[in-house]
């Protein structure tokens, strides 16, 4: 199967039977998504959504953040993976919000990754859930189960090889919707341990389960 080939039967599959993917991340608006994409970096979904509604009602604004310390913060992220350092970087990513944005989060990649903590995968998801754009985020799972199903090669070993190959090679206008197919399918089927092969959607086309 040429790589074409395996794009088109990726594509098709998940237009069907995941039309409307999204993140599992509870949000209201650009401001609450950014602190959750934050906390979420080697974190599950699911415990950010646990904190951030207090956290949230705590601090509704970048306003009210940018005023808190980093102790303030912490109260309300201590249970997700490094609270010290998400907790101080959520406060000064505020602060900066307010100095240089008028308190809005940014819709440029430049400045977005000018946040303190916010790298190339938060702005992404940022670009791609908030404003709309084919940007392709590439977390643990999107590098994981685009290797094993043969939409990248061994070649691509880092996340920004992997991000340059499947923009390149797949629509534009799928690509926000690509990133989460290939998240949740990491998520629930293709697991990091145990991949669910067996009952498998793509299993026919994947290269991981052709090896086998």
């Amino acid at each position: 199967m040429t790589k074409k080939e395996r794009y088109t039967r990726f594509i098709a599959y998940f237009q069907e039977a995941m039309p409307e993917a999204n993140t599992e991340l509870h949000y209201k608006n650009p401001f609450q998504l950014l602190c959750a994409v934050m906390l979420s970096a080697q974190c599950t979904d699911k415990r950010v959504n646990m904190v951030t509604p207090a956290l949230f009602e705590a601090f509704p604004t970048p306003l009210s953040m940018s005023e808190a310390s980093k102790e303030d913060v912490l109260v309300y992220v201590k249970s997700v993976s490094y609270p010290n350092s998400k907790a101080e970087h959520l406060v000064q990513m505020a602060k900066m919000l307010m100095e240089k944005h008028g308190g809005e989060v940014p819709g440029d990649f430049d400045e977005l990754v000018a946040l303190p903590g916010v790298g190339r995968k938060t702005a992404n998801v940022m670009l791609s859930v908030a404003f709309n754009e084919a940007r392709m985020a590439v977390d643990t799972h999107v590098f994981r189960v685009s290797h094993r199903i043969g939409l990248v090669s061994e070649k691509c070993t880092t996340p920004y090889a992997v991000e340059k190959e499947l923009v390149k090679n797949i629509p534009e206008a799928q690509i926000p919707r690509a990133h989460h197919w290939l998240i949740l399918h990491g998520r629930y089927v293709c697991k990091s341990q145990r991949p669910q092969c067996a009952t498998c959607g793509i299993k026919d086309f994947c290269a991981y389960n052709t090896k086998k």
